[in-house]
């Protein structure tokens, strides 16, 4: 039997990382538990409204933030406020599917042009692999506003 899976993230700005990660893939941040949103509304704002009520004080509003895939079908990313900086590299990371099918210059151009949307949403390019078929068929590195790595592929 199979599990699902939630991929969390350390932060220091867990929603401010949550912003960039919904951008990058297209998710959403999810309504608090029994809200329902009316269309256009700002889901973040009404999480600060739903812990007013509990009673959560206002600095500790942006301890953790989530993000799930509005079509039910990629993995729920949640971000958990920690204190300490990253010091290495990330042992795993998310690759971004910016190019499925396409190869070739066609291919990297593709991933050139999602590189500089992500950029404009604070996203830093690291590293350009070109391709090498038949084992690669070239990709980007690149770092979140945060500095945590991920590909473009």
């Amino acid at each position: 039997m199979s599990r699902h899976v939630q991929i969390t993230f350390d932060a220091h700005d867990p929603r401010a990382l949550s912003r960039f990660w919904a951008a990058a893939l297209g998710y959403v941040h999810p309504a608090p538990p029994g809200v329902e949103l009316p269309e256009g509304a700002d889901p973040l704002a009404a999480w600060d409204e739903f812990l007013t009520r509990l009673g959560i004080p206002e600095d500790q509003h942006n301890s953790n933030s989530a993000i799930e895939d509005p079509d039910g079908q990629g993995p729920r990313v949640f971000f958990q406020q920690v204190p300490e900086d990253k010091i290495a590299k990330n042992r795993v990371h998310l690759d971004i599917r910016a190019a499925p099918g396409a190869t070739g210059a066609d291919r990297m151009a593709a991933l050139e042009t999602e590189c500089e949307r992500l950029v404009a949403l604070g996203a830093t390019r690291v590293r350009r692999f070109e391709p090498a078929p038949p084992m690669s068929a070239g990709f980007l590195v690149m770092a979140d506003p945060e500095g945590n790595e991920f590909c473009l592929d």
